[in-house]
């Protein structure tokens, strides 16, 4: 097994995830089987339950982790399925180790960071590298060179060469490269000061790469090189570019594949990217430009809904047109109310399409059942993904069968039509963490609907993350009134999918179709709703 450790210094945000991704990406390309880690060092065990706005969006992987949303990222780049085990915090290594001293594993001994707890994380890596069945481990270590709660995983990480030698583990360091606006020059002393921190606790770096504005010139490399003790040809420019899916494209032409081929004696084929330059080019030369508002409650921070955004980006491209997101922060009901809602309307008429996000809580709720009314009522397009899909069906019934208090029993237990309601299973449930209805679940999808034409077979498998279902007693009541539940679970009790075939399209489904949306692959749902939205917008200018 070989191991890539990607840190960062300076600050968060840099993009690690991005750099181990497409470095993992080109190893792939290259005829090597890559996996990947992500270390998280917060004492949470998972990302479960976590509001968006304190790290992002939560990924749901296929046997339903609740994980940080670089893997993600992983999963897009690589082409793979990974499991929760390949997101590491330090809330799982402490949980192991306290369990092992409960149980007297340690014989007797003072647990202490070290060994004990660095010796979890080394054999947890080892471990999920091994079970991977892989050649080459990419480990991003989450947090910034010098956070106190990173120290255990840097020091595992250097142990780990001292253990596998040092031609089966390399460092790769990210950092930031600071353009002043006064002089317009390259700054390269957070990265000194970076490397520093990193050398102090006894790791090298064999590769930097430099996070920038524009492309690194040479004197900044030749600097970086002379003060970090890398060769100027192991210094990497990360630039901004139009797409993060340019990057791996970016690392090769620079000779990435090169460096950890030469630094891990790694036998391999020339890298081959002629499907991947196709899909990126394709990105940046749209013909068209549709708008597709996205009504939610964290759009504050764009992370929240990283994997949306990246369905529409893998849709856009197959589809030959750019999709721009209007983000719409849903109105809550109170003294503006009628304001707020004339201002939304305002912004949907603009738009050619509506998607309708998941989330938990109240709040903004009965903003986001105006925007699908708007939708449903003007013949636009429109996507309701999990709270999304059980909204839709509050309107319906609502404005359609005329039940005006109906509503869902997350936000109003005594609703007097209860059309959403808790799953049976959750009403067991005490404890938050990993206990909502997750990861990959079967669906049953009826022919001759909207859903069937979109995924082109019966039986599909979509990720799944929630407690609230549309209640199987109001289930007849709605279709008798012209709603199609047109996908049920394997069980046949659970409505996994609904549209109304006098729409264009008018879609919800209770699953997250983001999760496996793949750059040559859009997630069905995505695409025919950029489609449709295209369509759309050409009849509105016709």
């Amino acid at each position: 097994m070989k191991y890539i450790f990607i840190s960062g210094g300076v600050l968060s945000g840099l993009g690690k995830g991005i750099t181990a991704s497409s470095i993992g990406l080109l190893l792939k390309h290259s005829g090597l089987n890559v996996t990947a880690i992500k270390v998280d060092p917060y004492l949470n065990c998972d990302a479960g339950t976590m509001n968006p706005y304190e790290h992002g969006e939560v990924f749901v992987l296929h046997d339903g982790g609740e994980v940080d949303l670089d893997l993600g990222n992983y999963e897009r780049f690589l082409d793979i399925y990974l499991s929760s085990d390949h997101n590491i915090t330090t809330g799982k290594i402490y949980r192991s180790v306290i369990e092992k001293e409960r149980r007297g594993d340690y014989l007797g001994k003072t647990v202490q960071i070290i060994p004990h707890v660095v010796n979890e994380i080394k054999e947890t890596i080892k471990k999920v590298s091994a079970g991977s069945g892989a050649q080459v481990c990419m480990v991003e270590l989450g947090g910034t060179v010098g956070d106190i709660e990173s120290m255990p995983f840097l020091e595992a990480a250097r142990q780990l060469q001292m253990d596998e030698g040092i031609g089966n583990v390399m460092f790769v360091h990210t950092t930031l490269v600071p353009i002043m606006g006064v002089v317009g020059e390259q700054k390269t002393k957070p990265t000194q000061h970076s490397v520093k921190e990193l050398r102090s606790i006894g790791i090298q770096p064999d590769i930097i790469v430099g996070r920038c504005q524009e492309p690194l010139d040479g004197s900044t490399k030749s600097k970086i090189s002379l003060f970090c003790n890398v060769p100027v040809s192991s210094v990497f420019s990360a630039h901004d570019v139009g797409t993060v899916y340019s990057v791996p494209r970016l690392l090769l032409d620079q000779g990435m594949t090169d460096r950890v081929k030469e630094r891990l004696s790694l036998s391999m084929g020339p890298t081959e990217m002629t499907k991947w330059d196709d899909f990126v080019e394709r990105i940046g030369s749209p013909k068209d430009n549709v708008k597709i508002a996205l009504v939610g409650k964290y759009t504050g921070l764009k992370d929240s809904y990283i994997s949306h955004y990246k369905a529409f980006e893998h849709s856009s491209a197959n589809a030959g047109v750019n999709v721009e997101i209007i983000w719409i922060d849903a109105p809550e009901k109170g003294k503006e109310w009628g304001k707020e809602l004339q201002k939304m309307g305002e912004q949907l008429s603009g738009c050619d399409g509506v998607l309708v996000p998941g989330g938990f809580g109240a709040r903004g709720t009965e903003g986001k059942i105006e925007a699908i009314r708007f939708a449903r009522e003007n013949d636009m397009p429109f996507l309701g993904i999990c709270l999304g899909f059980q909204l839709a069906v509050v309107e319906y019934a609502r404005n359609v069968m005329g039940l005006e208090s109906a509503n869902s029993t997350e936000f109003d237990p005594d609703t007097r039509y209860p059309v959403v309601d808790i799953l049976p299973e959750q009403l067991r449930v005490t404890q938050k963490g990993a206990t909502m209805r997750l990861g990959a679940q079967k669906a049953f999808v009826s022919e001759g609907t909207q859903a069937y034409g979109l995924y082109g077979r019966i039986e599909i498998e979509e990720r799944h993350r929630h407690r609230f279902e549309i209640n199987p007693e109001w289930v007849d009541r709605i279709r008798e009134k012209g709603w199609v539940f047109s996908a049920v679970s394997e069980d046949g009790i659970k409505m996994e999918m609904g549209e109304l075939p006098c729409n264009r399209y008018h879609l919800g489904c209770q699953f997250h179709p983001e999760f496996l949306s793949h750059p040559r692959r859009p997630a069905p749902l995505f695409y025919g709703l950029v489609k449709a939205a295209m369509e759309y917008r050409r009849t509105r200018y016709t």
